[in-house]
């Protein structure tokens, strides 16, 4: 039996950083992978943006500190082409005191009115069917990054400080033997302080085989891609409020979506009943999508990690001494992944995350009245 003072379950963007910061720190690392390599799940198929206009402290925080780490890794290819939220009449107010809060936390946010948001492309204020926009607010340092070649990087450093990927490895059970977990794999069991859940929209499954509750299911997502644009135009990922469409530039193209309800589970493949409601929406505030063609094969879908409250739950696991969580990123994992990394070696290591408060993202807030209320969910 192999031992080991952490072993990370998922060897995704978030396993990756942790190993890597716990590794730094001196620690034995193994990470457990069920596909035949790392980051080909949820980090792999990310729509690759990172913002900090969110409306709660510890979500602007993770992420600002996250890009800053991403800024200076040439391999998360960096691009701060911004994000440009289109707000409607009914969510002005709101949206204005969460720009406070980020302003106030020294993160670049703007305030725009419609002429101002039109600087990169046309929209209709006022569409059929949709709220009409009041106005909009600008983040120059958001943009996007290559989740892969971040993952990719994290897994090199944690390998060169000795820890362990098990590809091919699924992650069977696990149960605490005295101070310490004995977890069975695929490939035969490990012993270990610390388990760290790191499974992205697995996660829920994991916690199940070891006998605990989390929160965490999988809810599927379809990013649409149209074909080469002859005259690409570089603008802001641009996310319309009212309803819920998104779209970016990708290279000579354009991917778009649209934030759906259906229900979670496993299920897989493209969703192109969906691509109806998305182009309808997509097509009232932004006519000139019509000129476009979509292009079916180089669209593809993910899968979201979802917590009943769409924010991550961090940290110890209450009545489990040693399993740890990082995961229920409902689509945040990628932007928040740098410092979640961080903060586990110190949950770990230190035993208390420090460098920024967790607590509103912990397990025990589904036993409150008042749970987080994130409002930038996208």
């Amino acid at each position: 039996m192999i031992r080991y003072d952490v072993l990370i379950v998922g060897a995704g963007i978030i396993g990756a950083a942790c190993a890597y910061r716990l590794a730094e720190r001196g620690l034995k690392v193994g990470l457990l992978e069920q596909a035949p390599t790392p980051a080909v799940g949820s980090t792999g198929k990310s729509a690759a943006g990172v913002r900090v206009q969110f409306t709660e402290t510890t979500n602007i925080l993770l992420s600002w500190h996250s890009i800053q780490e991403y800024r200076a890794m040439p391999e998360a290819a960096y691009r701060p082409i911004g994000y440009l939220f289109l707000v409607p009449d009914s969510l002005w107010e709101s949206h204005l005191k969460g720009v406070e809060l980020q302003q106030s936390l020294g993160v670049p946010v703007e305030v725009r009115g419609l002429e101002g948001a039109q600087e990169w492309f046309d929209f209709l204020p006022t569409a059929e069917g949709l709220e009409p926009i009041l106005g909009a607010t600008f983040g120059p340092a958001d943009g996007i990054v290559d989740p892969h070649g971040i993952c990719m990087e994290y897994l090199r450093r944690a390998r060169t400080l000795g820890a362990k990927v098990y590809t091919e490895t699924e992650f069977l059970a696990a149960e605490p033997v005295g101070l310490e977990w004995r977890v069975e794999t695929s490939r035969g069991s490990f012993q270990t302080s610390f388990v760290l859940n790191a499974a992205g929209a697995w996660a829920g499954e994991v916690g199940r085989r070891a006998g605990l509750s989390i929160p965490v299911e999988p809810a599927r997502r379809m990013v649409f891609c149209t074909a080469p644009i002859p005259y690409p135009n570089w603008h802001p990922l641009t996310i319309d409020l009212s309803s819920g469409f998104w779209f970016r530039p990708e290279h000579d193209r354009l991917i778009f979506g649209r934030s759906n309800l259906e229900d979670v589970g496993f299920q897989e493949g493209m969703d192109w009943s969906w691509l109806e409601p998305t182009l309808a929406v997509g097509l009232a505030r932004f006519p000139w999508l019509e000129r476009l063609q979509l292009d079916q094969k180089a669209s593809w879908w993910g899968y979201y990690e979802v917590t009943p409250d769409h924010n991550p739950i961090l940290g110890r696991m209450p009545g489990a001494e040693g399993w740890v969580n990082a995961c229920g990123f409902s689509g945040h994992g990628v932007q928040q992944a740098a410092m979640v990394g961080r903060l586990m070696a110190e949950e770990i290591a230190d035993g208390r995350a420090h460098s920024l408060d967790i607590n509103p993202l912990r397990y025990e807030r589904f036993a409150l009245t008042r749970k987080l209320a994130e409002k930038n969910i996208v």
